[in-house]
């Protein structure tokens, strides 16, 4: 990590970032279980974009909610911040509302989710699918494999935790795809933990103990898994993705980014390198935080901020007058 790393994201003060998920985390709660996905997102893109756009910072959007022509979204490639061509060069990754069906139906695990790094440091991701293996802290190098049989990525995290591939829990999206992944998990005795959306806390959840989640398995969007990276360079982990790809123009919009070898295992730091900040606040309760609560004309929001470099985390409680 070299210092102008730390200088730069030190001006893009950590709380600040809270502040810019608080905001989306708000402007979505507001429309909590009123069954309309595409206002609650849109409600919490225009949040984060305003409190972005206070920052002292040249920031570009690496990771947003699509492409150009699919504006107003936050989208890739969008400048936001105070000072472009004056302030830190900064590349920010985010989903101002990861979980809008969850949100449109009041479900668990809604969350408004940024993380930033130096300039560089976040993979290009393209809207894409992407294969996802994931593990937390604590474990020897490699144990996970995505060349591997999911049998036996199971029956390894099984063997470095000393149990038995029984005792094991992995978390994966409920989704057709995923019926061959779940049956086969299952013929093995391991626990499956079906989420119905919100990969990003799924990712997380493999860190916290508490969550009783072991392993994370499946495909996802691609933008939430260097998001979820960026969250795991800070507290610790392993993860391994491939990009997916549907079509000839979703090849075309990889190789658009930058990205050549379409085949290509990435590794925890290729997606996510460098000293990264990655926040999150509730938008509902979930496993990894609360969600809004409105407590007459107040509402209170719950955070977590993380920080590469320092491997500090920080749980954050808001107070804020209506």
């Amino acid at each position: 990590m070299t210092q102008s790393h730390s200088q730069n994201l030190d001006r893009v003060l950590v709380l600040e970032m809270v502040r810019v998920t608080e905001a989306a985390a708000i402007a979505a709660s507001t429309l909590v279980g009123r069954g309309d996905e595409k206002a609650a997102d849109a409600a919490a893109v225009e949040a984060m974009r305003a409190a972005l756009n206070e920052l002292y910072m040249d920031g570009t959007v690496v990771i947003g909610e699509g492409e150009r022509d699919e504006a107003p979204m936050l989208y890739i490639g969008e400048k936001v911040g105070s000072a472009p061509g004056k302030g830190p060069k900064i590349d920010i990754a985010l989903d101002p509302l990861e979980g809008t069906t969850i949100t449109a139906k009041a479900g668990p695990n809604a969350l408004a989710v940024l993380a930033i790094a130096e300039e560089g440091c976040l993979l290009n991701a393209p809207d894409v699918y992407m294969d996802k293996i994931a593990v937390g802290p604590g474990y020897p190098a490699g144990v996970i494999d995505l060349e591997k049989s999911p049998t036996e990525n199971v029956r390894a995290v099984a063997a470095a935790k000393g149990v038995q591939p029984h005792e094991i829990i992995a978390c994966v999206l409920d989704r057709p795809r995923h019926e061959k992944l779940i049956a086969e998990l299952r013929s093995i005795g391991c626990g499956v933990m079906l989420i119905g959306d919100g990969d990003v806390a799924g990712v997380i959840a493999t860190s916290n103990p508490d969550t009783t989640i072991d392993i994370y398995m499946g495909s996802g969007g691609a933008p939430e898994g260097v998001l979820a990276c960026a969250a795991l360079r800070c507290v610790g982990g392993q993860f391994q993705g491939r990009l997916l790809f549907r079509n000839d123009d979703e090849r075309a919009r990889a190789r658009r980014w930058g990205i050549e070898d379409l085949d290509k295992v990435y590794t925890l730091d290729e997606l996510a390198s460098g000293d990264c900040i990655f926040a999150a606040t509730g938008v509902t309760d979930g496993s990894l935080l609360a969600g809004v609560k409105r407590k007459g004309r107040m509402m209170t929001t719950e955070s977590v901020v993380m920080r590469a470099s320092s491997g500090t985390v920080r749980w954050v409680k808001g107070e804020h007058r209506i």
